[in-house]
């Protein structure tokens, strides 16, 4: 027998694999024996498995082989998910490719470039889950949206739904714009980008000649990096501990632009350090604002649709982009002379993971689940 000068792990690899599945060893079929069993996170059929999936199915099959080799009747069952919204965004990136338009599809014909998506990248998954030597039961392989599985879900949705655990309401979401969906947390990265910083002055209506003294006391300016959610502002907010603007208790300003008269509130949450300590408060733009704008029961005007572009609320630039508009603004507003200075600054801006869009901070009725009691178990467990 000839021994090879150097080891081709390939050859060993590809041959003790097609063993170990020629005879079934990874096949579980329930026994007398202590279950022990792994369902896979599924992973998206986004694209291909990376280094950490490789790490975490590496850890999986470490405990699945011990399992085995302690005489349990270990089971890993093996699948991909269809990742909905995600894969649509692929599926959508790669028809613009083609010169083809989503909106130019009808849905049977969208979904038939989707599943074909899926059968290319969750066949690719798959084999790469293979070549990592994993010990799956194949036997069980599943996909998400096969139809039992989606019917569990129904199930499981209206049974959560009865128990009271899970509730629809209107909250502050990621929304991006692109892929008109609103997205996780976990689902937006940030990015330092190069922006301006806009100081603008806001007029104060009907200010008494006893408590103005001069023209500057006449206005109070803000600083924001987002001109186009002033048309959204309904408050003016100040620290309660500002000797700047305590003669402004009572008092209202005039937003630029539309002219709207809005309270001047006097709230702990402003840093008195920061910009001029004077804060725009737009409750549908901004999470801070929201909270803000609850507990002083603030209106609330939704300037931005949900596909980036200004709303019929906004009343000016209606159907413009977003980002045109802050150009728009800003421009209108120095023509106005409200411009007091802009800045060039750098800070960090939300993009949606999906479609590398802008995040839009936005009000919208959304399905929520209450995570305290449900979440008790696993955590008893961990901690315990």
């Amino acid at each position: 027998m000839e021994i090879p000068k150097t080891y081709d792990p390939k050859i060993t690899e590809d041959k003790w694999y097609a063993y170990w599945i020629k005879h079934k060893f990874f096949r579980s079929i329930p026994d007398e024996r202590e279950p022990y069993t792994i369902v896979i996170p599924p992973p998206n059929v986004t694209g291909v498995l990376h280094m950490g999936h490789m790490l975490n199915n590496t850890i999986q099959d470490v405990l699945i082989r011990k399992a085995r080799m302690q005489g349990k009747n270990a089971c890993w069952v093996p699948g991909t998910d269809h990742a909905s919204i995600a894969t649509e965004a692929k599926v959508v990136a790669l028809l613009k490719e083609k010169g083809i338009k989503k909106s130019d599809l009808t849905r049977e014909e969208f979904l038939k470039y989707a599943w074909e998506w899926k059968e290319k990248y969750g066949g690719i998954i798959l084999k790469q889950l293979e070549k990592l030597g994993a010990s799956c039961d194949w036997d069980r392989t599943r996909f998400t949206m096969e139809p039992d599985l989606s019917e569990a879900v129904i199930d499981v949705f209206i049974d959560l739904y009865n128990k009271g655990e899970i509730y629809r309401g209107v909250r502050m979401v990621n929304w991006d714009p692109q892929g008109l969906t609103a997205v996780s947390d976990e689902e937006v990265h940030h990015k330092e980008v190069n922006s301006k910083l806009y100081y603008v002055k806001y007029k104060i209506e009907d200010l008494t000649p006893a408590l103005s003294k001069g023209e500057g006391e006449k206005w109070i300016t803000i600083a924001t990096t987002r001109p186009e959610t002033i048309l959204g502002d309904t408050a003016v907010c100040v620290h309660p501990n500002d000797e700047r603007y305590k003669h402004l208790k009572g008092k209202r300003a005039i937003i630029p632009i539309v002219n709207r008269s809005v309270p001047i509130i006097f709230d702990d949450y402003i840093d008195l350090e920061f910009g001029t300590g004077a804060l725009k408060v737009t409750p549908a733009h901004d999470i801070n604002d929201y909270n803000l704008g609850v507990k002083h029961n603030l209106e609330v005007i939704d300037t931005i649709g949900p596909n980036g572009k200004m709303s019929e609320a906004a009343k000016f630039y209606i159907g413009e982009d977003r980002f045109t508009v802050r150009k728009k603004i800003a421009k209108d507003l120095e023509e106005m002379g409200q411009i007091v200075k802009i800045e060039d600054i750098k800070n960090k801006v939300g993009y949606s993971e999906r479609t590398d869009a802008v995040i839009e901070p936005k009000l919208s009725m959304q399905w929520f689940l209450k995570m305290d009691r449900i979440s008790k178990p696993a955590l008893d467990n961990v901690l315990n």
